[in-house]
């Protein structure tokens, strides 16, 4: 099937409640204009240079998700234009997303990655972690950043049952931290092999890229 069936097939199954990150990293840019001719504005590249190359040549209407893990010293070629960034890991990469937003007059947009798969190749928070820098108040500090949700990726395994419990055990995170912080509206879990349970679990942001593009270059 072309992209665009690819794309609507999935569309057609999402709550529409659920917005959907085309994952296009390696895609080339008549790839995901291929995806945008059919209304997909929302995209999700893993490396900051790359994202920036297509942002500079594609159609400026596209919001652009920064998905992949984030250094420190790359976050300044994104700032001036990123929409929101998903793998947010670290008090220390929350300072320096503050810094530059700072420096490029706009608010950045973050999601706090969980660590909640049982593999140690997974970067993220832990839950006590997060819980004791939410209620410290160290992200009050922070007025160039907008914490909007969290975002975790469940172990990669065939066994669905524990899939399920890690994105159970982050929903269930997610309503505890938002007794004290109700702005947080974003829970992004799930990606082409199990996001329809991440949205049975209570996700409403899904990253799908090879089952709309196909494998990855």
């Amino acid at each position: 099937m072309s992209i665009s069936e690819n794309l609507l097939k999935i569309r057609a199954d999402l709550p529409d409640e659920v917005v959907l990150v085309a994952v296009s990293k390696t895609k080339s840019a008549e790839e995901i204009l291929q995806a945008y001719s059919i209304g997909q504005r929302v995209f999700g590249e893993n490396r900051i240079q790359e994202m920036v190359e297509k942002h500079d040549i594609l159609p400026k209407d596209i919001a652009w998700h920064m998905i992949g893990h984030v250094q420190r010293n790359k976050v300044k070629y994104m700032a001036p234009f990123v929409s929101l960034i998903h793998g947010v890991d670290s008090l220390k990469l929350l300072k320096e997303i503050n810094k530059q937003g700072e420096k490029h007059g706009r608010k950045l947009s973050c999601l706090l990655q969980v660590h909640i798969a049982e593999e140690s190749s997974k970067f993220g928070f832990n839950s006590e972690e997060l819980e004791a820098s939410t209620a410290s108040g160290e992200l009050d500090n922070l007025e160039y950043v907008s914490v909007s949700g969290l975002m975790g990726m469940a172990t990669f395994t065939s066994d669905m049952e524990q899939v399920r419990r890690e994105f159970k055990g982050l929903k269930r995170l997610f309503d505890n931290l938002r007794e004290n912080l109700p702005e947080l509206d974003t829970l992004s879990m799930g990606m082409s092999g199990d996001y329809k349970i991440a949205i049975q679990e209570g996700s409403n942001m899904v990253r799908i890229g090879s089952s709309i593009f196909g494998a990855r270059n």
